[in-house]
């Protein structure tokens, strides 16, 4: 039997029998393009790291049930893991199935969550099974890479954080053994918030138990001294910064504060993961949401979580607050290796202003994009196999009035998780959301049929918490006052899927360059949509903050002509600006302290 390169006793952490911490950073190989890899693992070993953490989100490698999972291009996370041995690094491997991270549905595909009755994160057979159908495909890429074969796997997760959700011993002894099975051999560990609550939930004996906490952590290092006797502290989430949702403020923790919390743990010899190392983006329509018990909290674009490693790779105050804490924990003044001098800030395109094109119609794009599916009632995402994106939904209905004396109802939105764009007879009506859906739109009537048209925005599937995968669409049905409408026609608006012939049909504009480099995309008059660049989905964006710009990588552009494509949703604008930094919005301190308790 292969002894796991990590182990403890008495409290210690130990590596090939010598005593050891982990000084980690989070980098999540599905929110970094992968021709930036190499450089962003290269930038956490100068902040004096010496692992690297990463999620596995499975509905990145696996969103349609009727297709194997791929492990290829951008989802190849074995060469992630390969890139980071190369850099001198060890990887802790995070496999879920579950995963938060703020993003979307978990990691879940919807297709499970889909699935009728079904049981999350407990010991439903048919949620079991899904799982060691997908850990047979993920797994023999990360055993196949542990120390023991020659590579830097050196621990795996088992699932994440279950204290906040549930409290199933059987199901996380269960989540070990398929684990064992499939030839993990390495030091396993679960991860939980920093307090009783959270152990009650996630903690089983046997099983070494890690943290996850922004603040407060020699509080924590006291409660594992009672509770887990014997197991070295590992803060495996050190929220260092937090995410942001549309409508707040972008979240910053002070630099000097994040290394202060840092020093506290590390002085009592914990081990320490920055949560995020370096954050990345949320691309295309990876973006998950929350929910506070009244609405829906849709993530922004940006991951960059005020990052020690900021989103376009810069080396923030932070780093180097953290930096200087790593060091001091190793007994070093300076790392050997590659100097964090010659890890310039890359290199950006020249500010510029792009007049921006008109596009069709969006109710007529909208009718165009995939063949009608039609219903007594209304579909959801789910039962229309979309992932996400958005679905038309159209019927006639009879709105109650008279010809010479038409009068007022409401249109009301039952089941609605997300945001709702509405026409009567081809004119643009308003918007309801989750909040407001129940109460309605005044609309008017004269007796007679209407049409209906209801385009539903999936803003992101919810990430963390009891409402975790909750359904997407219309999941009641649409009433006039109390009376149901019946007899739909669906199409779903697939836009991760969109190809030129649909690209085409958009707003857009265009520009050339020299050499490819980082730019900021801004589009100050528009009002809310999604933005590709040379057919690549980069996410969205929305008047309401507080991210302003959408960060593009240079691998995304080329040297030469470069197309912007915009689908506006309601207020379209006239100018795309390039800009040369970034702007994620007015500032506030982040919820760090009051997000631990229960």
């Amino acid at each position: 039997m292969y002894n796991a390169l990590l182990s403890y006793h008495d409290a210690v952490l130990y590596r090939s029998g010598e005593p050891y911490r982990i000084l980690a950073g989070a980098i999540h190989y599905f929110r970094v393009h992968p021709g930036l890899w190499r450089d962003r693992l290269r930038r956490l070993k100068a902040m004096g790291a010496n692992t690297v953490d990463t999620y596995v989100a499975w509905n990145f490698h696996q969103p349609q049930r009727d297709a194997a999972p791929d492990f290829t291009g951008w989802r190849d996370i074995g060469h992630f893991i390969d890139l980071a041995a190369e850099e001198g690094l060890d990887v802790i491997v995070r496999p879920g199935p579950y995963i938060c991270a703020e993003w979307d549905n978990g990691g879940f595909p919807s297709w499970l969550t889909g699935i009728p009755g079904i049981g999350l994160r407990c010991m439903d057979p048919v949620f079991t099974a899904a799982i060691e159908e997908w850990f047979d495909h993920l797994l023999p890429i990360v055993a196949s890479r542990q120390t023991s074969m020659g590579g830097p796997v050196v621990a795996v997760q088992i699932e994440n954080e279950y204290g906040s959700y549930g409290d199933d011993h059987e199901y996380i002894r269960w989540n070990r053994r398929v684990l064992e099975e499939r030839a993990i051999t390495e030091l396993l560990f679960t991860a939980d918030g920093g307090t009783d609550y959270f152990l009650d939930g996630g903690a089983v004996e046997g099983t070494w138990a890690t943290a996850t906490l922004g603040s407060r952590g020699d509080e924590a290092v006291e409660t594992w001294k009672r509770r887990r006797p014997g197991e070295p502290f590992f803060n495996v989430e050190f929220w260092g910064g937090w995410f942001d949702h549309w409508g707040e403020h972008h979240h910053r923790r002070d630099a000097a504060d994040a290394a202060r919390e840092a020093r506290k743990m590390l002085d009592l010899g914990g081990s320490v993961c920055v949560y995020m190392a370096h954050g990345g983006t949320n691309f295309g329509l990876g973006s998950g949401s929350n929910h506070d018990g009244s609405r829906l909290q849709p993530t922004v674009t940006s991951y960059d979580s005020d990052a020690p490693i900021a989103e376009n790779g810069a080396l923030t105050p932070k780093f180097h607050a953290l930096r200087a804490e790593f060091f001091r924990a190793q007994g070093l003044e300076e790392m050997p290796g590659l100097p964090v001098e010659l890890l310039a800030d890359p290199p950006v395109v020249p500010a510029q202003s792009l007049p921006l094109s008109a596009g069709m119609d969006l109710l007529e794009l909208a009718r165009r994009s995939a063949k009608p599916v039609s219903s007594v009632k209304p579909l959801s995402f789910e039962q229309l196999g979309l992932d996400a994106g958005m679905v038309l939904y159209s019927a006639d209905a009879i709105l109650p009035g008279r010809a010479e004396a038409p009068s007022e109802c409401r249109l009301k939105i039952t089941g609605l998780n997300d945001r709702a764009y509405i026409w009567v007879d081809g004119v643009f009506a308003g918007v309801l959301d989750d909040t407001s859906g129940a109460e309605g739109l005044p609309v008017t009537g004269t007796g007679a049929s209407a049409k209906l048209d209801i385009l539903v925005e999936n803003l992101g599937r919810i990430n963390y918490g009891p409402l975790t995968g909750q359904g997407k669409g219309i999941l009641g049905g649409v009433l006039v006052n109390q009376r149901y409408t019946f007899h739909w026609t669906q199409v779903p608006v697939a836009l991760s899927e969109w190809g030129n012939d649909e690209l085409e049909q958009l707003a857009g504009a265009d520009f050339d360059l020299g050499e490819p480099a980082d730019t900021y995309i801004a589009l100050p008059d528009s009002g809310k949509g999604f933005v590709w660049l040379n057919g690549f989905l980069l996410g969205r964006y929305w008047e309401k903050g507080p991210q302003v710009t959408l960060y593009a990588p240079a691998p995304l552009l080329n040297a030469g002509l470069n197309h912007i494509k915009v689908l506006e949703l309601g207020k379209p604008g006239t100018v795309v600006e390039l800009r040369a930094k970034p702007d994620l919005g007015p500032e506030e301190p982040g919820p760090i302290a009051a997000a631990e308790l229960p």
